[in-house]
């Protein structure tokens, strides 16, 4: 048994404890139950789960979330278009958050990765003052993709 202030109570039968923990208030709340005997402690039981919420909750607001927003085209998407995606790339990138530009190829078109390589190299020499490239551009099953992040 562990009293409400961290100090041994010794072994004490359960009836026992019990009255102990009725006069003080308290709840009786089993700490190690597999121990021989089992340990047993004395606590405000509301107050300690109130403490571990307002813990946690603590932990989660330090915690920051970083979106990684995508921006998909095809292959062949023409250059005004593009221009257009590049624009959102850079307003995303400004924001702080993390780009993932992919390319996808319909049907015969992933024969021609290059074309979807020059097309992220394009797109990436036009964000370079703003943006790091984070992960180079792969081929990922149809897609080609890269991450950019702020500088």
């Amino acid at each position: 048994m562990i009293g409400p202030q961290g100090d041994q109570l010794g072994i004490m039968p359960l009836h026992e404890a019990l009255r102990l923990v009725e006069t003080q208030g308290l709840d009786l709340v089993e700490v190690a139950p597999e121990a021989q005997p089992p340990v047993c402690r004395i606590m405000d039981y509301g107050k300690y789960r109130y403490l571990q919420k307002k813990k946690s909750h603590g932990a989660k607001k330090k915690q920051t979330y970083v979106a990684v927003k995508e921006v998909k085209m095809g292959s062949r998407t023409d250059p005004h278009d593009l221009l257009y995606k590049v624009r959102n790339i850079r307003r995303f990138i400004e924001r702080g958050q993390r780009v993932k530009v992919s390319v996808f190829f319909r049907g015969r078109e992933i024969t021609h990765p290059e074309l979807g390589r020059h097309m992220l190299n394009g797109v990436l020499n036009q964000v370079l003052d703003i943006a790091k490239l984070d992960v180079a551009p792969r081929l990922e099953g149809r897609n080609m993709a890269m991450l950019l992040t702020p500088k």
